[in-house]
């Protein structure tokens, strides 16, 4: 099965966005200051019409390797429907490819610790200590090397 993946406006992802990961809590609570700066993309993957999975993507370093141009991702959801079927993952995939097409070097993440084994899987490294991000809990920094060309 293909699974038909696209950039969206912010408005396309913002409800799943909000019910996956800030679910009781006021809509304003699932806005990021980033959503509308310059070079921001959101990603989706759709199960047939359903949106299953999205990732926003904006610009910004690594820390500790501000020359090097990079992607950050925030607000990774799939809908409990889709999970464990892939959509995550081409999700996450697209949004390589396009931040590789807009001129990355480098994607990046705070990632909770518990899905340390789906980033290492789709080619992410760890990088420095586990820290804690509240309410969330315990997360690594992910990133992606993108091969050159």
């Amino acid at each position: 099965m293909a699974i038909r993946t696209t950039t969206v406006p912010r408005a396309e992802i913002f409800d799943l966005r909000r019910s996956v990961l800030r679910p009781g809590l006021p809509a304003e609570a699932a806005v990021y200051p980033e959503d509308a700066d310059p070079g921001v993309f959101h990603m989706a993957a759709y199960d047939g019409d359903a949106l299953a999975a999205c990732a926003t993507f904006f610009p910004d370093p690594v820390p500790g390797e501000e020359a090097v141009p990079a992607y950050r991702f925030r607000g990774m959801a799939s809908s409990p429907e889709a999970r464990g079927r892939g959509f995550g993952a081409a999700v996450l995939r697209a949004g390589i490819e396009e931040a590789a097409r807009r001129g990355a070097q480098l994607v990046w993440c705070n990632g909770r610790v518990s899905a340390r084994g789906f980033y290492e899987r789709m080619g992410f490294t760890t990088d420095g200590e586990t820290f804690e991000i509240v309410p969330s809990g315990a997360h690594h920094r992910f990133v992606f090397k993108i091969a050159a060309e």
